[in-house]
């Protein structure tokens, strides 16, 4: 027999607090993505019908190419998180968990990179 109070047996077996900060990145993120979005809906209006030439001069301003690559950044972040979430709540299996976690890590920072190199190629003129 046990003489324990439910709430005694459960205390501390609650949350870690872990998910707070994955939680406030996600909300930073999305509000750093609205407003980078009314940038690039702005740029794209601005460049409709320009040729190549001056959408390449456009992106070799420094405010431009940094707003660009920002942009980039920050949706394969809110993506990552986001993807981080769903294999979480929802793959059951550990070892599949594992593998997607470092398969959607791996993919944002390759496409990363690869979206950095280009806008920066173009960037410099090179």
């Amino acid at each position: 027999m046990n003489l324990r109070n439910p709430l005694a047996n459960a205390h501390n077996h609650g949350s870690a607090g872990d998910g707070v900060s994955h939680w406030w990145a996600q909300r930073f993120s999305a509000i750093l993505l609205a407003l980078l979005t009314v940038w690039l809906v702005y740029a794209l209006a601005s460049l409709v019908g320009a040729d190549h030439a001056t959408a390449s001069a456009w992106l070799s301003s420094p405010f431009n190419s940094a707003m660009a690559i920002l942009f980039v950044v920050t949706s394969l972040y809110h993506g990552k998180l986001g993807l981080q979430t769903i294999i979480e709540d929802y793959v059951h299996h550990r070892s599949a968990e594992v593998a997607l976690q470092i398969l959607v890590k791996l993919a944002a920072i390759v496409g990363g990179l690869l979206a950095v190199v280009a806008i920066l190629k173009v960037a410099f003129g090179v």
